[in-house]
């Protein structure tokens, strides 16, 4: 957009601008989606910009965490031959020139006051500011200062760089806003090579000028800055640094989620506190941390998609983001059994090496995706829940004298139950019902009302199974002036060491399965080998909040 440059090929242009002080969350998706996802559809281009002009809190290792989730989301800022990826580093020397021509014009000056003198000069909602003693510096007064500042030869909070608008404006915003700072601090990519930086309010605008941003999204916080952002284009553009038509922002309503907290700060608090394993525990709201659990990209995308973009502010349940993730995997994840709180069932009329082959399919809906085979033995372990000495009316698995079908397999009769010194069942005694072996002719002559699902206890898989729910109990926890860590939800993690049939054994990191009557788990990115493998449960079959 600057003047002379050839005319723009693109319709469009969106950006996705994060600071690199953190890890992506779930309120971000909603806006890469938005900003990527208008590129694609008016054939136009998003831009990955990176708004890095904080050195304190930001690191590689934030952008390097960016870049792979806005990739693993399925976007791309390559497209049409074009690499639009940029930081806003990369226009420090602009920034400063267009600084130093604001002064010339009028419109800044360097004002020495210290930070709480400015803040009370600042006036209130419902008073008017007053203006600096500093306001009416020549412009070769403050051009000096500022280039001194520039040079590093002042400390700290003794000058900064501020807009001329008016300090009676019903807008704070638009009370002679700063511009620049002085930060003595190590930038991720420019070193030491500067020692005043760009405030987001000044670097923001301009960086989209640079880039010929045409449509500026961002959150309604952004809205009461929307006049700044315009002065600002405004006066650099008639000083003739970009041509019109300027870029145009448009704000609306960031994601709210219940039970969850997305500041940075506090979700930085909870890694740093041991409160969480990290920052792709899979309990963040973070993307990082709901790859982890076993959300897909498609999820996440149709999940943007149902919730729309307005201007309205709304709360959204996690259960619209559940149900996102069940509707992707129901046709997708393989099937399977694992039992995670196993109870031994003995079939006490099969010889010890009783090794029946069994089959189920891959997946009930897609049969050219073939079976899984596994063996029916002697021995096979069940759920604890699935046996009840003295059952309440209406149970229909197993407890003395009933039958039930082995999924897949045969149908058997408890004929009674071992117990410990407390009375507490430890294996399950049961016979097979010859002729009852699913897929033969003689199956179909029992009618039972049970049918449960099982892992040979010879051939099983020993596994850790990590349950997961929400991290926090209260839907608005750090609402107000809340204790939002007095919310944290103790039950948010359990691990039980389960048994998993043995076709898992070949599970790869990643590998999303739906482990029959339990819901959807994935092979933990992380701590999942052969032999020892560790699963994650992504999502329950039904919403188990919805009951609570």
């Amino acid at each position: 957009m600057q003047l002379g440059g050839p005319p723009d090929p693109s319709p469009i242009r969106t950006r996705f601008p994060p600071e690199p002080n953190g890890y992506l969350h779930i309120g971000h998706a909603k806006s890469i989606c938005l900003n990527f996802g208008l590129a694609l559809d008016y054939a136009g281009r998003c831009h990955m910009r990176f708004d890095d002009t904080n050195p304190v809190k930001e690191d590689q290792e934030y952008v390097d965490g960016i870049l792979d989730a806005v990739r693993w989301l399925g976007f791309s800022w390559d497209a049409g031959g074009e690499d639009n990826l940029y930081f806003a580093s990369d226009y420090f020397g602009w920034f400063y020139e267009i600084a130093e021509h604001l002064i010339r014009a009028g419109h800044a000056y360097v004002d020495s006051q210290s930070a709480d003198e400015m803040r009370v000069a600042r006036g209130t909602l419902t008073e008017p500011g007053r203006d600096s003693p500093y306001r009416a510096r020549t412009p070769d007064e403050s051009l000096a200062l500022l280039r001194e500042m520039r040079a590093g030869s002042y400390a700290q909070g003794t000058h900064v760089l501020r807009a001329r608008i008016d300090m009676a404006s019903p807008n704070i915003n638009l009370r002679d806003p700063v511009l620049y700072r002085i930060r003595f601090a190590h930038h991720h990519r420019t070193g030491d090579a500067w020692c005043i930086y760009p405030m987001y309010d000044y670097a923001h605008p301009l960086s989209d000028a640079l880039e010929n941003v045409t449509h500026s999204l961002c959150t309604l916080e952004f809205e009461d800055h929307r006049p700044f952002y315009d002065w600002i284009l405004e006066r650099a553009a008639e000083g003739g640094f970009f041509q019109r038509p300027l870029p145009r922002q448009i704000e609306f309503a960031r994601l709210n989620m219940t039970y969850t907290v997305t500041s940075k700060r506090k979700l930085q608090s909870l890694v740093q506190s041991g409160a969480v394993d990290g920052w792709d525990d899979p309990r963040m709201p973070t993307l990082v941390g709901l790859r982890r659990r076993g959300y897909t990209p498609e999820s996440i995308r149709l999940f943007a998609e149902r919730i729309g973009v307005s201007k309205a502010h709304q709360w959204v349940d996690p259960s619209v983001l559940e149900g996102a993730l069940r509707d992707d995997l129901d046709a997708k994840a393989a099937r399977a059994f694992a039992v995670l709180d196993p109870l031994k069932l003995e079939l006490t009329d099969v010889p010890a090496d009783f090794d029946e082959p069994c089959a189920a399919p891959v997946h009930p809906h897609h049969p050219d995706r073939g079976q899984r085979r596994f063996a029916l033995t002697r021995e096979v372990w069940i759920e604890r829940e699935d046996f009840q000495a003295q059952p309440p009316k209406g149970f229909f698995r197993l407890f003395p004298g009933n039958r039930v079908r082995l999924k897949h397999g045969v149908v058997v009769e408890c004929t009674g139950f071992e117990a410990d010194a407390d009375g507490r069942p430890t294996k399950v005694l049961a016979t097979v019902l010859p002729d009852s072996k699913s897929g033969t002719p003689g199956a179909d002559a029992y009618k039972v009302k049970g049918n449960i699902h099982w892992v040979s206890a010879r051939h099983g898989l020993p596994a850790e199974v990590r349950m997961y729910d929400r991290l926090f109990t209260d839907p608005t926890p750090d609402a107000g002036d809340k204790d939002w860590l007095a919310s944290l939800n103790p039950a948010a993690k359990r691990v039980v060491r389960a048994v998993v049939e043995p076709t898992l054994a070949t599970a790869a990191a990643d590998e999303r399965f739906q482990f029959e009557r339990h819901g959807y788990f994935v092979a933990d990115r992380v701590d999942h080998r052969p032999g020892a493998p560790v699963f994650n449960l992504a999502v329950t079959l039904k919403d188990s909040w919805a009951k609570k």
